[in-house]
This record gives C-alpha cells, structure tokens and sequence, in this order.
C-alpha cells in the first residue's frame, strides 16, 4: 500500500513525567485478570458497499458517525449516522434526477471532509464511477485526470476553487462543477453540492425513493484511480464493489472492531489505503471516524477525540516514536521505562496485561484510548513496532497495492508478527513466484480484491496479470518470501517504481517522457540514488547529453560544467510542471553508454549497481 507525499511537522508532545510507572501492585494485577473476555474474529460475507452502508446507517442511527472540526476555535462537530444516510441518499438523488448523472463519472477533490465521505459513498451506492483525485496534484495534472477519466463533473472542495477556476474553461465536456458546502443553485456549470442535497431530499419526500432502490451489480466498475501522475505512463486502475466490500470482509478476521472504535483519519481519501480501510471498514462496523484537521495538529486532535486506531505511514509513526522517546529521556526514566517494558512483558506473557496502566501517561498523549496502529505503505523499521508493541498497543502492518484495492496481506491483531508484512488476508493467496535458493522471488497475488484492470490499457494489464490454473495472478513487482506459517517479508523490488520513506509512488519512465522533450538530452535514466547516513532516496538522473544539438544551440568547446548548467536549466523547467516529491533533485552527466538488453532497453538495476560501485 504505497501512499502519498507525507510531510510530517515538528509537533510536540508535553514533557512526559511518567510519575507512576513503576506502580504495579497486586491490585492491579487482578484487576486485570477479572477484564478478560473472549472476542470473536469472524469474515463477513458483504457482496457490495451499498448493502454495508444500508445495514449499519439503520442499525447505528443515533451514534456517531463523524467528528470534524470547521472551525479551528470551535470544538469538533459530530454528525450522525442519520445524518450521514440522509445527506448520501439525498446527494444520489439530486446527482441522477436533477443532474442526469447516472452512469457517469465524477471527479471528487479536496481535503478530507465530511462532504467527501457523502461523494463518494453517493457514487458507489448507484450514481456512477467515481474519479478519487489527489489534492496535491498541480492544475495541469487535475486538468488531465478530468480528461483522460472523461468525467461529466467534478466535485471540489473550497480550497480547491482557484485551481478549478483556472482549468474549468479547458474541460468543456464536464457538465457540472460542484462546490462542497455551497449552497448555489445551478448557474450554468456550477452549483452547490448543499443545493443538490436539499433538492434531492425534496424529490425524495414526493414519494420518489428510486436512488436506493437500484441494485449493484458486485462486478460493476465503479471507482477509477490513477497511480500517479497523468502522463501516458500512469495508470487508471479500475475497481469494482466486489474488490471494496472483501477488504471490509477479510480485515474483519483479523482485526476485532465495533461501534465504540474510533479511527483518527490523517492520510488522504484519495488512496485506496484511507478510503478503504480508514473509511469503509469502521462505517462497516458503526464506529466513528475523527478528521484531523492538519498535520500540525495530530496531538491536540488525538487528545480532544480520542480516537482507538490509527492507520499511518511509517514515517508518521517514526515521529511519534522518536518524540515520545525523547521526552522520556528528558524526564531521566528511560532506564526505568525499558526495565517496566520488560516486566510487563513478563507478565503478559502470563496472560497479565497492566501496560495500559503502567505506560498511562504515554497513551494520554495520544488521546487516552488508543488501542491499535496500522503502518503501511512502505517498510518500517522494526525496533519501532516492536516498541509499539511493548507498551502494549496493537502494532500491524497491512500490504498491498491500489491494483489490490489494497488489502491483500495483514498482520492478524491475535499474532501481530513485527517486521513481516502480514500474511494472505482471507480472500487471497501469496505465492513467490520463481524462488532462489533462499526461498526469495517475486510476490504473487490471486485475490478477490484484484483490480479489474487497467483503464484502456489492456497491455498494461496482462504485463502484471496472469492465468495460471485457471486463477488471475498479479506481480506486485516486490520481491519477498513466505515463512513456514505463511506469513510475508518484503525484501526488495524489482519493478522500476521508486518508493520514498513516506510511501510516495515515483514513476522514473513517467519522467524520463517529460526529460526527453528536451533537445539537448539523448537519453536518460531516473532513479533513486542512496546517500550515505540517509534513508531517503535522492531523486537523481543520468544523462547522456546531446553534444551535437547542444553546439548547434549554445556554441563550441563548452566546459563539463557549462553543459551540466544548460541541461539542468532545462530541467528545473520539467520540474515546475511536476509534483514536488517528483522534481529531479540531481544530475549526473554519464560519459559512457547505458547498458541494454537486446531490445535496447536501459538495464536499470545494472546501472544502480555501477553506482553503488
């Protein structure tokens, strides 16, 4: 589950006194024992995401479906599952009868937002194929996805109404521009999402009820998601309910959740990782989900919510590690916390559990009930989550790809094993495809929660799906192995993808299309480059200049370090049109040929090698 350009601020926590951690009577101790109960991890059998969102609206109507805080100065607002059921129903009934929508696509942008939750779950209970767009993404790249998607209308958050202004007169073939919390009747393309919900809501109390009467058909393609950016090169993945509604059904197996949980939502909608697993799966549970409001806000969020889970990226939970640490060292009872983290493991091991008791004053900090942490989306150093674990939070690790949709491995929350990436969720099977001699190869994934495809690209499909024994196979393009009990480690890749710490998906060819453009490159390789005493791969390309075209322009007997300063001018220019965490941050000037393969394709992994060297 790879994910987004994840920059987390310098937030901190109060200074930590840990007054009480070495209290540990025999009090407690049978307090604890007397707290035991039995809990049942048990797959549902869920065939679409509108018959989930049917079951719990009704079930859990009064309870709290939503917390988001509007106002910075107020406190967080709650919004019930009524609420929720009667603005989604009412939205779906205004987009297809007042707005024709039915069966189109629709691009949804913006912050996490109670209004995004109501778009998106509108679309898959019937309307059409929603279009989930990164936030992030330049107006050139937002422009493309509305193009290449063909969607027939965005829906856009406040913040976004600048960029949409900008690019709306280049998309005539959108009907509609939609502005959350607007409550604008329709002017030409534009009008208020709260218009089409009040609207609908009156159409409904006419005795029109048609919207939840349609039925979904589990195969339908009903979400588009694209990769990365917007060039030739990314990819739309196509998904339909069938692929949503197994991720709700197989985590239930191995995660125990109910209406008490509380999830704190900090990564962004548009990647299948929040939306699926930090969205779909508590509503299907009738917990309530928490809306940070920011980044530099995490802290006094968690402390005002209180949420139970948190799912994060590796770097997120590093920082919460390496801050609260730090504390404790301040506070001159490290030496204290590591000795009561090795007797209450002691006791836990004896079925004993006084960490919540014991280590109080740390889950305070993080709101007071937090009770499980998710890390996906890149590896993360296991001393962290085996420290998770010691003060006796539930620390798992999720894997898959948004061709997964995404789940297709997790950490079961009954044998949390620190450092695997999980093993097979309920409706898939891993296999390591052509294994050496340490059992290692490249990961397989049969699984219901598979992809359709590609969006009009049936190459790109049957590159990465296979039929073997009647099954469709994906190459995830990580390499790994399965211990004896099944469960995975990922031990590198061998697609050219490169990962950042944070989880960001950079496509090197994506780039190399936008570099060729220029004139004075002959070719080009993009990769991550390793630094010494880092863990963050520098965004790097090796040229081959064009000398010929590069005097013809700028003129003979130029200097190395003329040509090095005519090509990266040229590149900053590519950089501007680019994300940030895709901008080439160096260039190396190659001097000899790439080395091929006899299709003349550049030997990635050959040419990395020579650069460790």
């Amino acid at each position: 589950m790879r994910i987004l350009d994840f920059k987390v601020p310098n937030f901190k926590f109060p200074k930590l006194k840990m007054e009480g951690i070495s209290e540990i009577d025999e009090e407690s101790i049978k307090e604890e024992e007397t707290k035991k109960k039995d809990i049942k991890y048990e797959a549902k059998n869920y065939k679409t995401i509108k018959e989930i969102f049917n079951k719990v609206t009704t079930e859990f109507r009064e309870r709290p479906f939503m917390l988001e805080k509007f106002d910075h100065k107020e406190p967080f607002t709650e919004i019930s599952y009524e609420k929720y059921r009667n603005d989604v129903i009412g939205l779906g009934t205004g987009l297809i009868k007042l707005l024709n929508l039915k069966d189109k696509r629709v691009v949804i942008i913006g912050e996490n937002t109670y209004q995004w939750y109501v778009s998106y779950m509108a679309m898959l209970c019937g309307v059409g194929i929603a279009v989930p767009v990164d936030k992030e993404l330049p107006a050139n790249e937002i422009e493309n996805v509305v193009k290449r998607s063909k969607a027939s209308a965005v829906i856009y958050s406040a913040k976004k109404k600048e960029v949409i202004k900008k690019i709306k007169d280049n998309l005539p073939e959108v009907e509609y521009f939609i502005s959350m919390y607007s409550d604008e009747a329709i002017n030409e393309k534009e009008v208020g999402l709260n218009y089409i919900i009040e609207q609908g809501n009156r159409i409904i109390e006419s005795g029109d009820n048609s919207f939840m009467d349609i039925e979904i058909n589990e195969e339908e393609f009903k979400v588009l998601i694209f990769t990365s950016g917007t060039t030739s090169k990314a990819k739309g993945v196509m998904i339909n309910n069938k692929n949503l509604a197994q991720n709700v059904n197989v985590v239930s197996a191995y995660v125990y959740l109910n209406e008490n949980d509380r999830f704190f939502s900090v990564l962004p909608l548009h990647h299948t990782y929040e939306s699926s697993i930090g969205f779909l799966l508590p509503m299907s549970a009738g917990a309530s989900i928490a809306i940070c409001e920011g980044l530099k806000h995490i802290v006094p969020n968690l402390q005002e919510t209180k949420p139970t889970v948190m799912l994060a990226v590796p770097l997120l939970v590093e920082n919460l590690y390496k801050k609260i640490n730090a504390n404790i060292v301040k506070s001159k009872k490290d030496k204290l916390v590591k000795s009561m983290i090795h007797l209450t493991n002691a006791l836990k091991g004896v079925n004993i559990n006084v960490k919540r008791k014991v280590f109080k004053e740390i889950y305070d900090n993080l709101g007071g009930n937090i009770r499980i942490i998710v890390s996906a989306a890149a590896p993360i150093d296991a001393k962290v989550g085996k420290w998770v674990q010691d003060i006796g939070i539930s620390f798992l690790q999720g894997y898959g790809l948004t061709e997964t949709a995404p789940i297709a491995a997790l950490t079961p929350e009954f044998d949390p094993r620190v450092g695997s990436a999980g093993k097979a969720v309920t409706c898939a099977e891993l296999k390591i495809n052509n294994p050496n001699e340490s059992g290692e190869g490249e990961v397989f994934i049969s699984s219901d929660t598979l992809m359709i495809g590609y969006y009009e690209d049936e190459n790109a499909t049957n590159e990465v799906v296979h039929v073997i024994d009647g099954k469709r196979w994906f190459n995830s393009g990580d390499v790994g192995y399965l211990d004896e009990d099944g469960f995975l480690f990922i031990t590198g890749r061998s697609k050219n993808v490169i990962v950042t710490q944070n989880g960001k998906n950079i496509y090197p060819e994506e780039i190399e299309l936008l570099l060729g453009n220029i004139e004075e490159i002959k070719e080009c390789m993009v990769y991550g480059k390793e630094e010494e005493g880092s863990k963050e791969l520098l965004l790097s390309v090796k040229v081959i200049p064009d000398y010929e075209k590069i005097e013809e322009k700028h003129g003979k007997d130029l200097k190395e370090e003329d040509i090095h300063k005519i090509i990266w001018e040229e590149i900053k220019k590519v950089n501007k049109k680019l994300t940030s965490y895709k901008a080439i941050k160096n260039l190396e000037i190659k001097k000899d040929e790439f080395e091929k393969t006899t299709t003349m394709k550049i030997k990635r992994f050959a040419e990395i090698a020579k650069d460790k060297k």
